[in-house]
This record gives structure tokens, sequence and C-alpha cells, in this order.
């Protein structure tokens, strides 16, 4: 039963990865209504963490799932 009620850390690190893009985007979408225009490199590679984490934690969960 141990077994069964184990977690994996990947879920809440692709969780984490979700989070942290969706705020990015959210950052990028309110400095563009305050009218900056040239925005950092950093923070435009940032949303990427939005789509990466959900297709990992698609995939850790499919993984995790298929194993069962």
């Amino acid at each position: 039963m141990a077994a069964s009620v184990r977690r994996s850390a990947i879920l809440p690190v692709a969780m984490a990865m979700f989070a942290l893009g969706l705020l990015a985007i959210i950052a990028i979408f309110a400095l563009f209504a305050v009218g900056y225009e040239n925005l950092p490199v950093w923070l435009n590679l940032a949303t990427l963490l939005c789509p990466a984490g959900f297709i990992y934690g698609v995939v850790a969960t499919v993984l995790r799932n298929r194993r069962r």
C-alpha cells in the first residue's frame, strides 16, 4: 500500500515550471499594457516554461500511469 501512495517529485516540478511560465506571460502583457516595448530576453524565454511544464507534466503522468 505504501508503494501506491508514494508520489513522484516530477509533477510538482512540472507545475512549478508551468506557474512560472504563466507568471512571465502575465508580466509581459502587463508591461506591454503599461507601455514598455523592449523587454529583456530572459523574460521572453521564461514564457517557454509554461508549455514545457505542461508537456513535462503530461508525459510524466502518462508514464507513471502506464507503469501501474
